[in-house]
C-alpha cells in the first residue's frame, strides 16, 4: 500500500471550451494518506457518498451548463437528487458488498430524475454489475475496475435509443478506454483512475466539436461534466485527491439560449414535453416499447430490467407516449410530465433577472403552463419537500395546509378553478380538512371528487395509482383503494400533560400515534418513540415502509430508524423522502 503526504490538484473539470470548473493547484495534507491498492465495500460506499457531495456541490455550476437539447430540468439537480437515492439505499443496506451493490442499482433505478438522472442510473447500475461478481466481501482490482466502467459505458449506450456524441455517452466512453489501457499495461488501481479521469477530461473538453450546439453556447456537456465527479469521488477515496471546488461560472447567455432553442422541425428541442414514469412490462417487451416511443418522440432514455423500468422521453403527445405502454399490456405509474418550454422560459426570466440585479420569484410550476389532463390533482400540504414530491407525483397545484393550518374552502376552490383540466380530484390530506374539501364541487363550474386522505404517506400512495388521462371518478375509486391499504403514524412532540389509554405522558414527551387508535408509543426521545411505533404498525409481512423526513428530523435518527427496519423487518422495502412538514418529524405509511 503506497503513502502520500502531499499531491498534486485534480485534473479540473471543464466549464466551456476555455474555462474550468474547479480550482486547480497543489493541496497539501495534514495526514500521510494511504493508497488503496484495491477497492473493498467500504470504499465502494464511499464513494457513492463522496459522488453524492461533489454533484450537490457543483450542482449549480453544472445546471448552468446545461443548454442540450433544451434545460431539461437541470442537470445538476436531477443527478443530485438521482444520488440521494443511491446513497440513502445504500445507507439502509447492510455492509457486504452484494448488499450495497443491489442497494446502489435499486435506489438508482427508482430515485433517477431527468434524462441526465436516468442515463447516471444505467452507468451505475452497469458498473455495480460488475463489481458485484467479485462477491462476499472481496476487493476490486484494477482489472475489474476497467472492466466495470466499460460495463458502464456499455449499459448507457444500451439505454438510449438514439445514441448521441458530445454528451456523458462519449465522455463515460472514453474514460471507460483509458482505464482498460492503463489496466491492460498492469497498473495499478490509482493510476487506472487516473488515466479514466484523464481520458474522460479529455473528451469532456472536445465535446463543443461533437455537437453544434454546445460550440454555439460555449460550453462543455452538463453530464459528461457531472460523470467526471465519480472518477473524481474515486479518486478522493482510493488515493485522498482532493475533489475540485466549485467556482461561480457563467452559463449560456438569455440570448444564446433563445437561439438553440428554436431549432428546425427534426431538432428534439422542439419537442415540449418531458414525460417520466415507472412502467411494468415483460422484459421481451421493451425494445417494442422503445420503438414506439421513437415514434412519438426524442431524448428517449429506458432503464431497468426484470419487470420494472424507469422511463424518459421529449414528446409532443403526451397522451400517446403513456398509450404506446398501455398497448403492450405494460401498466404506467407516477407519471410526471414537465412542460420544457416554460423551463426554458423560467430560465430566461432568472438570467435576466440576474443581469439586472433582480432576485426572481421561487420556483413553483405555473398550472397555465402545465399540459391539459383529464384529471388534474389538487393536493393540501405543508413542507417544500412534500410539495416538491407532490408536483413530481404529477400534482398540478398545492395548498398550503395541514395540521394547525386548515386552509378554507375558497383557496381549495381557487386551486381547482386554476388547474388545467375540467376534472379534479382533491387530497385534502387532513381530517379536518375533509368536509371542507367535500364542499368543493358544488361551487366549482368543474367535476370535483374528495379522496378522503388523512396523512401525506395515503396521498403518495394514491399518487401512485393515479391516471391523468381517466377521468375524476375512476381516479377517486382507484387512488381511494391506494390510499386505504396504508397504515399511517405519525411522531410529534407533546405540548402538554395527558393521560391516555393508561399511558402517562408529560410535556416535551415525544409521542406515536396511529388514527384509530390514539398514542400507541411515548419516549423522551425521538427516535425511541418513532421505533416504537414502528414496532406497532410494521407487521412482519409489510412490503413497503415510506419514512417522510420533517423539518426537525435529523440524518442520525433516520439512519436508526432504517437499521431498525433492516434488521426486524428485512422483508420491507424502505423508502425515504425529505418532507421538510412542521410539527411532525416523522410520518410513517405502511403497505
Amino acid at each position: 500500500m503506497a503513502l502520500i503526504g502531499e499531491a498534486d490538484g485534480c485534473e479540473p473539470l471543464g466549464q466551456t471550451a476555455d474555462g474550468v470548473v474547479g480550482r486547480p493547484g497543489r493541496h497539501r495534507y495534514d495526514r500521510v494518506v494511504a493508497v488503496m491498492e484495491q477497492l473493498g465495500v467500504d470504499g465502494l460506499r464511499e464513494i457513492m457518498t463522496n459522488f453524492r457531495d461533489a454533484v450537490r456541490a457543483h450542482q449549480a455550476g453544472i445546471n448552468r451548463l446545461n443548454v442540450y437539447p433544451v434545460p431539461d430540468g437541470d442537470t445538476g439537480t436531477n443527478m443530485a437528487r438521482t444520488l440521494e437515492a443511491v446513497v440513502a439505499e445504500v445507507d439502509g443496506a447492510t455492509g457486504d458488498l452484494e448488499a450495497t451493490c443491489k442497494a446502489i442499482a435499486h435506489g438508482s433505478l427508482m430515485g433517477a430524475r431527468g434524462n441526465s438522472g436516468v442515463i447516471l442510473s444505467q452507468i451505475l447500475r452497469g458498473f455495480v454489475g460488475v463489481v458485484d461478481k467479485v462477491g462476499g466481501n472481496g476487493q476490486v482490482t484494477a482489472t475489474r475496475l476497467a472492466d466495470a466502467f466499460e460495463a458502464a459505458s456499455a449499459a448507457a449506450y444500451k439505454a438510449v435509443l438514439k445514441p448521441i456524441e458530445g454528451t456523458i455517452l462519449t465522455v463515460t466512453r472514453e474514460a471507460a478506454a483509458g482505464a482498460r489501457r492503463s489496466a491492460d499495461r498492469g497498473d495499478r488501481l490509482v493510476d487506472v483512475l487516473r488515466e479514466a479521469r484523464r481520458a474522460g477530461k479529455a473528451a469532456l473538453a472536445d465535446t463543443p466539436n461533437q455537437l453544434p450546439v454546445l460550440k454555439e453556447a460555449g460550453v462543455v456537456d452538463a453530464g459528461g461534466a457531472g460523470f467526471m465527479l465519480l472518477l473524481d469521488a474515486a479518486l478522493h477515496v482510493v488515493a485522498g485527491e482532493p475533489i475540485p471546488e466549485p467556482e461561480e461560472i457563467d452559463g449560456p447567455s438569455p440570448e444564446v439560449l433563445e437561439h438553440v432553442g428554436h431549432r428546425g422541425e427534426d431538432d428534439v428541442s422542439n419537442l415540449r414535453y418531458e414525460v417520466m414514469y415507472f412502467l411494468d412490462l415483460d422484459d421481451d417487451r421493451i425494445e417494442a416499447f422503445k420503438q414506439g416511443w421513437g415514434e412519438i418522440g426524442g431524448s428517449i432514455v429506458v432503464v431497468g430490467g426484470d419487470g420494472i423500468w424507469n422511463c424518459h422521453v421529449h414528446t409532443n403527445d403526451i397522451g400517446a407516449a403513456v398509450e404506446v405502454a398501455l398497448e403492450l399490456g405494460g401498466r404506467p405509474r407516477t407519471i410526471r410530465v414537465t412542460d420544457l418550454f416554460e423551463e426554458v422560459n423560467e430560465e430566461h426570466a432568472a438570467r435576466e433577472a440576474a443581469l439586472h440585479g433582480g432576485s426572481g420569484a421561487a420556483h413553483e410550476p405555473p398550472a397555465i403552463g402545465l399540459p391539459p389532463v383529464t384529471t388534474a390533482v389538487v393536493a393540501v400540504c405543508s413542507g417544500d419537500g412534500l410539495a416538491e414530491l407532490f408536483w413530481q407525483l404529477g400534482v398540478q397545484a398545492i395548498v398550503t395546509g395541514g395540521q394547525t393550518m386548515n386552509p378554507s374552502t375558497a383557496e381549495l376552490l381557487e386551486a381547482v378553478d386554476h388547474v388545467n383540466a375540467d376534472e379534479v380530484v382533491i387530497l385534502p390530506n387532513n381530517k379536518n380538512i375533509i368536509p371542507v374539501a367535500e364542499q368543493v364541487d358544488a361551487l366549482s363550474h368543474k367535476t370535483v371528487r374528495v379522496v378522503p386522505t388523512q396523512s401525506m404517506p395515503e396521498a403518495l400512495a394514491a399518487l401512485v395509482v393515479y391516471d391523468p388521462v381517466a377521468d375524476a371518478a375512476s381516479n377517486a375509486d382507484e387512488m381511494g383503494d391506494a390510499a386505504s391499504s396504508v397504515v399511517t403514524g405519525e411522531v410529534t412532540q407533546a405540548v402538554r400533560d395527558v393521560q391516555s389509554a393508561g399511558r402517562q405522558v408529560t410535556a416535551g414527551d415525544w409521542i406515536g400515534l396511529v388514527r384509530g387508535d390514539g398514542i400507541v408509543a411515548v419516549s423522551g426521545s425521538l427516535e425511541g418513540a418513532t421505533i416504537a411505533l414502528l414496532e406497532h404498525i410494521v407487521a412482519e409481512r409489510a412490503e413497503i415502509v415510506t419514512i417522510v423526513e420533517g423539518a426537525e428530523a435529523v440524518a442520525e435518527t433516520t439512519q436508526g430508524l432504517t437499521a431498525w427496519l433492516s434488521e426486524h423487518r428485512p422483508g420491507a422495502e424502505v423508502e425515504v423522502h425529505r418532507g421538510g412538514q412542521p410539527l411532525y418529524p416523522y410520518l410513517i405509511g405502511v403497505e
